[in-house]
């Protein structure tokens, strides 16, 4: 039913792909900057991240963007080119801050690694949500996530519901008065799924890449899969890391894929790439 078209190649590690004024953006991890593609394929670097490693992304009302700095544990802010910190998360991130959902208001979402899942794998640790407010002030979030990564926002603005990577399963939280969170319940349980980037669409369903495999699947909430894709091969098994709904009618999805998640797998390689799918329902919510 569905069948995967390649869009772009040439990755080292995509991340963040975000639709925005009719072209898709993404970070790449590893050649330090951010681009845009328009739908012919046509690639633009947007921002150039000096040494830095870019992740989540997303833009306030005023249409800055807003980027994850992973390693400084940062969110940076682009005007007109021009970088700055808007938010510093050093205090709450117990290791690189990754991916990121910006809600209406401007208030951030960010996760964190939570611990050196490449060289501490003996001593796991969970990881806090930080909650950025537009003015930058940092506030600590719900702490015991199990890897928090993809994220997407209900298109009412009332619940954040978060990929819990290495738990398996999809969290939800009420957001309340200025940006802060309620108490959580499972949205989905995910076995057998590593849930990584993620984006809803307009009859609720959410599409995550599976880190776990080359796969996208879409789940719906109480955790029936409805639909799964595997990603094509290029010289190397590709796995899924993010996606995201765009295009002129929203159903358009880019898959976002890498050989592997480990630096020595990726960096220089341009061995990802990124994948469209045409699915049936349009995105909705946020990212």
């Amino acid at each position: 039913m569905h069948e995967p078209t390649l869009l772009v190649d040439g990755l080292d590690f995509g991340e963040g792909p975000r639709w925005h004024e009719g072209r898709l953006w993404y970070s790449d991890f590893h050649q330090h900057r951010i681009y845009a593609i328009s739908a012919d394929g046509a690639r633009e670097a947007m921002v150039d991240m000096g040494d830095e490693r870019p992740s989540g992304l997303g833009w306030l009302p005023d249409g800055d963007l807003l980027v994850v700095a992973m390693l400084a544990r940062q969110v940076w802010r682009v005007r007109d080119g021009q970088i700055s910190v808007h938010a510093d998360l050093v205090d709450l991130a117990t290791w690189h801050c990754n991916d990121m959902v910006v809600a209406a208001d401007g208030t951030a979402y960010v996760g964190n690694f939570g611990y050196d899942i490449e060289g501490g794998r003996s001593n796991p640790m969970s990881a806090t949500l930080a909650i950025v407010r537009p003015d930058g002030s940092v506030f600590a979030g719900p702490s015991g996530l199990d890897f928090p990564n993809g994220s997407v926002i209900t298109p009412d603005g009332s619940t954040l519901i978060v990929g819990e990577t290495f738990a398996s399963r999809m969290t939800a939280f009420e957001i309340l008065d200025g940006g802060l969170l309620g108490e959580r319940r499972v949205w989905a349980e995910t076995p057998g799924i590593l849930p990584d980037g993620c984006c809803l669409d307009a009859a609720g369903g959410i599409w995550i890449a599976d880190a776990g495999r080359g796969e996208v699947v879409r789940v719906v909430e109480g955790g029936e899969v409805t639909d799964r894709v595997a990603m094509p091969d290029l010289e190397r098994p590709q796995t899924a890391y993010a996606c995201m709904l765009g295009g002129g009618d929203g159903r358009t999805l880019h898959c976002v894929t890498a050989p592997g998640a480990r630096a020595e797998d990726t960096v220089g390689v341009g061995g990802g790439a990124i994948w469209t799918i045409r699915v049936e329902h349009p995105a909705a919510g946020r990212p």
